[in-house]
C-alpha cells in the first residue's frame, strides 16, 4: 500500500481512494516552488516510514478542480483524511508538524508534540535534516508560496491584453522555446516549429502574477496557452488536434488576416451584395445548417466531426455544407458571421457557435433547450409562454423594473392584491412582441394572461382593481 507516492490523475480517482475509509496524505504542490520541492522530499521519506497511509501529489496548477475542492490558496499544501473524511490541513514547509500530523491519521504517533527530525525515518539524510532546520526558521510567509498576488486588476488586465497582443502569434508556457520545462509546452514549440510558424512566448514560470492572471483573464486554467492576435486559440490538447487534422496554420493566418478570396477579414463592407445574398440564403437553407470541413458521413476534421456526432446523438435534424469545397463561401463565412473558424452551426439563420460552444451547451442541457425553442412555429411558441403560468403578464421591462408607466401600473395592481404571476419581457424579443399582438388581436401593452385567455391590458386591470374584483377574476 504505502512506501511510494504517487501523482493524482483525476478527482474522482481520488474519491475513490477517500471511500476506501484508509488513510491518505494528499500533497498540493508547483513545479516553480522551491519550498515545494524541499517538502517533497520529506513527504517521500515519510510515505516509507508510514506505510498505511497512501501518499498522493497533486500539481496545483495543472488540477484547478482538485485545488478548488480543497480552497488551496499557496503551496505547498497538504490535506489529511481519515475514514473518508478529511481531518486536519498543513500550509507551508514545515516538516516537523507534517510528520507530526501524518503520524495522527496513520495512527503511528500518540504525542501532541512536534515531531523531532528523527520521527521522519531513519533514510532522511543530511539533506532532508538540513531542510528541517533552515525551515524551522522560516516564518509562515516564507513557508507557503500564494499562487497568486496582489495587483489591481485594471492594472494586471492592461499588461496581460499588451503581452497577448505582443506578437501575432504568442506563447504562454513553463520555458523558454529553447529549454521548455513541462512536456505539453515542448509539444507545442514543436508543432509551431514544424508549421515554419513565427511566434513570440512568455515563460510564466517567471512572473507569477501572469501566470495567475492570464488563467482569469483568458478563462482557460493551464499552460500552456496560445494566442493569435490577442485570442487564446487554446491549449496543447487544441493546438495537438489542429496540427493533426491540418487546421493549424490555416486558423493562425487567418487569424493574422490573411485569408483569401480577397474579402478583408472583419469587414463587412468586403462582401459584394451577390455572396451576401448567396451566404444568407445558405445559412437559412435549413432550419438547422451546419458549416463543416467534409460531409456529415466523412468529416474532415475532429471539430467537425464532433459537431456531427452532438447532433446525432441530440436526434436532431440538420443540413450540411462542405466549405472546402467552395473558398468563397468559405472565406466570405467568417465575415459575415464574424466568426474565423469552423465549423459554424445556424438555427434559423442565427449562428450558434463552434465546436467548443456545442460541446458546452450539450454538457449544460442547454442545446437540446435550444433546438427545442427554435423549432417552434412563433405560434407554439407563444401558446407555451402563454400557458407557462396561471397568471402571465407580458410587459415591458420586469417586474422589479417596469419600462413603462402602464406595465408598472399593471404590476402594482397584482402585487397589491397579493397575486402570484409570471412575466415577459417582450423589448427583449421583437419576435414575441410582434407575434403576441397578432396571436391576442389586442395591439398594445401590456397584455395579461389568466389560464391561457387574455384578460386586458392597463385599462380593463385598472378598473377590475378598482372595482375589487381582480383577485376574483384571477382565481375562478
Amino acid at each position: 500500500m504505502g512506501g511510494a507516492v504517487k501523482d493524482i490523475a483525476s478527482k474522482s480517482e481520488l474519491d475513490n481512494l477517500r471511500q476506501s475509509g484508509a488513510p491518505v496524505v494528499l500533497h498540493f504542490w508547483a513545479s516553480w516552488c522551491d519550498a515545494s520541492k524541499q517538502m517533497d522530499q520529506v513527504f517521500s521519506h515519510l510515505a516509507t516510514d508510514f506505510p498505511r497511509a497512501h501518499f498522493f501529489r497533486v500539481e496545483a496548477e495543472e488540477h484547478p478542480e482538485i485545488s478548488e475542492a480543497y480552497s488551496v490558496s499557496a503551496v505547498p499544501y497538504f490535506v489529511f483524511f481519515k475514514d473518508g473524511k478529511d481531518v486536519d490541513t498543513l500550509e507551508g514547509a514545515d516538516p516537523s508538524s507534517l510528520a507530526n500530523k501524518v503520524g495522527r491519521v496513520a495512527g503511528s504517533s500518540t504525542s501532541n508534540e512536534p515531531a523531532a527530525p528523527a520521527s521522519l525515518g531513519l533514510a532522511a539524510g543530511p539533506t532532508i535534516l538540513e531542510t528541517v532546520k533552515e525551515n524551522a526558521k522560516a516564518t509562515s510567509k516564507d513557508r507557503a508560496q500564494p499562487l497568486s498576488t496582489t495587483t489591481t486588476t485594471e492594472a494586471l488586465n492592461t499588461r496581460l491584453e499588451k503581452l497577448t497582443n505582443s506578437h501575432p502569434v504568442m506563447l504562454f508556457m513553463k520555458g523558454t522555446p529553447e529549454e521548455p520545462r513541462c512536456g505539453f509546452s515542448k509539444n507545442v514549440v514543436n508543432i509551431l516549429k514544424e508549421e515554419e510558424v513565427e511566434f513570440g512566448s512568455f515563460d510564466i514560470l517567471s512572473d507569477n502574477e501572469v501566470r495567475e492572471g492570464l488563467k482569469k483573464f483568458s478563462n482557460w486554467p493551464t499552460y500552456p496557452q496560445l494566442y493569435s492576435n490577442g485570442e487564446l486559440l487554446g491549449g496543447a490538447d487544441i493546438v495537438i488536434a489542429m496540427h493533426e487534422s491540418g487546421e493549424l496554420k490555416e486558423a493562425l493566418t487567418d487569424e493574422a488576416g490573411k485569408g483569401g478570396g480577397g474579402i478583408s477579414s472583419g469587414n463587412a463592407g468586403g462582401l459584394s451584395e451577390t455572396l451576401r445574398a448567396r451566404l444568407e440564403g445558405l445559412v437559412n437553407s435549413s432550419p438547422v445548417m451546419l458549416f463543416m470541413k467534409g460531409k456529415p458521413e466523412e468529416p474532415k476534421c475532429g471539430f467537425s466531426g464532433k459537431v456531427v456526432e452532438i447532433l446525432n446523438q441530440e436526434k436532431i435534424e440538420f443540413a450540411s455544407f462542405d466549405i472546402l469545397l467552395d473558398d468563397e463561401v468559405r472565406q466570405g463565412l467568417k465575415v459575415y458571421s464574424n466568426w474565423s473558424s469552423y465549423p459554424q452551426l445556424y438555427v434559423k439563420g442565427e449562428l450558434l457557435g463552434g465546436s467548443d460552444i456545442v460541446l458546452e451547451m450539450q454538457k449544460s442541457g442547454e442545446l437540446k433547450q435550444v433546438f427545442s425553442e427554435k423549432g417552434k412555429s412563433l405560434e407554439e411558441r407563444l401558446k407555451s409562454l402563454i400557458n407557462s403560468e396561471k397568471v402571465m403578464l407580458f410587459m415591458k421591462g420586469s417586474p422589479d423594473e417596469p419600462k413603462c408607466g402602464f406595465s408598472s401600473k399593471v404590476v402594482k395592481a397584482l402585487r397589491d392584491e397579493d397575486v402570484s404571476f409570471g412575466s415577459f419581457d417582450i423589448l427583449s424579443d421583437e419576435e414575441v412582441r410582434q407575434g403576441i399582438k397578432s396571436f391576442s388581436n389586442w395591439p398594445t401593452f401590456p397584455q395579461l394572461y389568466y389560464k391561457g385567455e387574455l384578460v386586458g391590458g392597463c385599462d380593463i386591470i385598472m378598473e377590475l382593481s378598482s372595482s375589487g374584483d381582480l383577485k376574483a377574476t384571477l382565481s375562478e
